[in-house]
């Protein structure tokens, strides 16, 4: 499991840290505080900064209050053209000063705000890597000390592969605007915890493996999946309608032929048969009608027109017994016709 987004909170300025504001391993909003630096020093640099700026716009405004006063006298030809001109270049020098001394009292608002760190995405924190009372330097992270770990939960997403045989399905679904559906399963594939879709396809296929990777997403709003799980995953491709289904078991193989045993009449008879696709132990399968009995054990014992008898046993409502020898009773299976089988 992979989270869409991590962050890992450095500090942008250096100081002492005054407050750690979270709680380890909770959920934290985007915008909620995280850990306080000591700012006092950065506040007694912004009001610097904002005295010189505010000095300064008083001499702009009387340079211009001059201006005004040499443009009136030039209308009456009381003073010369030089000293209006003059004047008037002191005015964009005044400006030019205040607006350098607005970007130094911007810059230093940022670095109080840095002394205020709080969450850029919403997500669970980590354990606490730094405690009130330490020092903290400027980028600490690039040197791999960052002050907590955020990951995202909701939505999160899984990375896996499948074969290259399998991507022109994948992409014939995705271009008919497809949602595909994704099953995150438990390490041991019998626990579904999760239901996604298919998100994205990468660019290239690992000529190593022969492999593609795919990313899936979830939204996880119970929060059964966790950053670095592994799970195993299932997607779903295609939905096969009104195909036949018999247990992938019951399909034998003569060299490049697939045939079953289909039982009339207590005889069994060859018949082969087209497999298509397999999911959870049953395959879809052309050449038998749904109905018919097929054995699915036993089949060292079988051949073509051999004689079994029929016996009440097998799978619940689906099978029975099947024996062409005396004292042995493999099963038998009825083929049904299946409404939808995912694949």
């Amino acid at each position: 499991m992979t989270p869409v987004y991590t962050a890992s909170i450095t500090s942008q300025v250096t100081g002492v840290v005054t407050a750690v504001n979270y709680t380890e391993g909770e959920i934290v909003n985007k915008g909620d505080s995280l850990t306080d630096i000591d700012s006092r020093p950065y506040e007694a640099t912004l009001l610097q900064a904002q005295g010189t700026l505010e000095r300064d716009e008083n001499v702009l405004a009387q340079a211009q209050m001059d201006l005004e006063r040499y443009q009136a006298a030039w209308a009456r030809n009381a003073v010369a053209k030089q000293i209006l001109d003059d004047q008037d270049k002191v005015v964009h020098q005044d400006e030019g000063t205040v607006k350098f001394d607005q970007g130094v009292v911007q810059y230093d608002q940022v670095q109080v705000d840095y002394c205020h760190i709080k969450a850029p995405i919403a997500g669970r924190v980590g354990l606490r890597l730094v405690d009130p009372g330490n020092l903290v330097t400027a980028n600490s992270g690039n040197s791999g000390n960052p002050l907590v770990v955020i990951t995202q939960l909701q939505p999160i997403t899984v990375i896996f592969t499948i074969p290259e045989d399998s991507l022109g399905a994948v992409q014939e679904q995705l271009r008919k605007d497809a949602k595909l559906s994704v099953e995150a399963l438990d390490r041991s594939a019998q626990t579904t915890l999760a239901s996604g879709e298919l998100l994205a396809l990468d660019n290239q296929i690992d000529t190593t493996t022969g492999t593609v990777k795919v990313r899936a997403s979830f939204p996880n709003g119970d929060n059964a999946l966790f950053p670095n799980q592994f799970v195993n995953v299932r997607l779903l491709v295609q939905t096969l309608k009104g195909v036949t289904l018999i247990p992938s078991a019951a399909i034998q193989q003569n060299g490049q032929v697939s045939f079953v045993y289909v039982i009339k009449d207590g005889v069994a008879h060859v018949q082969n048969v087209t497999p298509g696709d397999t999911d959870k132990g049953r395959s879809q399968v052309d050449g038998i009608n749904p109905g018919d009995v097929i054995a699915n054990s036993s089949f060292d014992k079988l051949q073509d027109n051999s004689k079994v008898l029929i016996s009440a046993g097998g799978a619940p409502g689906a099978q029975a017994g099947a024996s062409p020898h005396a004292g042995h009773s493999p099963h038998a299976h009825h083929s049904p016709r299946a409404d939808d089988s995912g694949n």
